[in-house]
């Protein structure tokens, strides 16, 4: 890293050191000529006309004291002469050297401006290109906080929207349910099981806006500790059974019964939840989801495979990002606030570890590796 800041600013300092030496033999050589042209066999005389005319003295006595002053002192008032030139040149120098902190406030007022790319002295290629490198990831911060925000707002207003179906019909059979007291049992009991769905329905939807304000809020923190991985995941394929059976899905464990792993059991927990989730939504019915887990090395690995749609490759790369859903139409049964697969990235990654997503022949993958240490 050293090595590379020099090579970085050499032409810089190549260019600063020889500005300094130019004007460290440039100002002897500046004052000798103008020794030669303006003060040999005439300097003095010039001297003493001054003094015989300021002092009124005789010339005798003018060239007395003229030897006294100057002459006696010769080596004082040449080295005086060099370093009066000295600190002229160098402040010249100081010039140049301060038109570098204006390109650099040029370029960072570049950063927020609309110009393309930043561009400064040859010499400041370093700091140019640094300068550019800010200003792509300001750019690309503030695109994916536009975009993320968009995503949002979109989610929030078609939550909005669809609350206002279930909701409108909990009203409806509760007002029916109110109005007729002598409605016959089997009518009630359908209208109530109606009613009870409804309000589930608008359950779930409003628990979505709350998933959405906890993430922007809250900051993850984990709680580490040892993990018995295979009663973890277990307890998981048992908890789903009631939702895949819905669908006709099943869910097959591969794991060892004493596989570990180190992490915050909670948030991993949510992590399991999120991917089986997700391919429970999307599965084709009546087919299998399979749950692999085994020790690799240093880590544990961990996947999750489902038959459905296949993903396309573009959809892969932003799969992981917050509010994002694959199911661009909204459908009411799939998908919740987008959050799942985002959240679940951020947990893993918080524990060191790495979730990828793979898709094709109309298999989907999830695998999470996770750091065994």
């Amino acid at each position: 890293m050293k090595n590379k800041r020099k090579s970085d600013y050499s032409g810089f300092k190549r260019k600063l050191y020889i500005r300094l030496l130019c004007i460290g033999v440039a100002a002897p050589v500046l004052i000798y000529l103008f020794y030669l042209r303006f003060w040999h066999r005439r300097g003095g005389d010039v001297v003493v006309g001054i003094f015989r005319t300021l002092f009124r003295i005789s010339d005798d006595e003018a060239h007395r004291l003229y030897t006294i002053i100057f002459r006696g002192n010769l080596t004082f008032f040449w080295v005086a002469a060099i370093l009066v030139m000295f600190f002229l040149l160098l402040w010249v120098i100081l010039n140049w050297f301060t038109s570098y902190f204006d390109a650099i406030n040029a370029g960072i007022d570049g950063l927020l401006s609309d110009t393309d790319e930043i561009r400064l002295l040859p010499e400041m290629a370093a700091t140019e290109r640094k300068l550019n490198e800010v200003k792509k990831e300001l750019a690309k911060r503030a695109a994916d906080a536009r975009l993320a925000e968009q995503r949002k707002n979109d989610l929030v207003m078609y939550l909005a929207h669809d609350i206002r179906t279930p909701l409108t019909s909990v009203i409806g059979y509760l007002s029916l349910l109110s109005e007729a007291p002598d409605m016959p049992a089997e009518q009630r009991t359908r209208y109530v099981g109606i009613t009870l769905d409804k309000a589930c329905r608008l359950e779930k939807m409003i628990n979505e806006f709350f998933e959405i304000t906890r993430y922007n809020l809250q900051e993850i923190t984990l709680e580490k500790g040892k993990i018995d991985l295979c009663y973890m995941l277990v307890q998981l394929t048992d908890e789903f059974s009631p939702l895949l059976n819905e669908h006709g899905n099943t869910a097959v464990l591969d794991a060892d019964e004493d596989l570990t792993v180190w992490g915050d059991a909670d948030r991993l927990a949510r992590v399991f939840q999120n991917i089986l989730k997700n391919a429970a939504a999307y599965s084709d019915p009546g087919t299998e989801i399979r749950i692999t887990a085994w020790e690799a090395d240093d880590a544990v690995m961990i996947v999750f495979r489902n038959h459905g749609k296949t993903i396309p490759r573009e959809k892969l790369a932003t799969i992981f990002e917050k509010f994002y859903r694959l199911d661009a139409a909204r459908t009411s049964k799939t998908g919740g606030a987008g959050l799942g697969l985002a959240i679940a990235k951020e947990i893993v990654t918080l524990h060191g570890g790495t979730i990828t997503a793979d898709s094709r022949d109309g298999i989907v993958e999830f695998a999470v590796r996770l750091p065994n240490a």
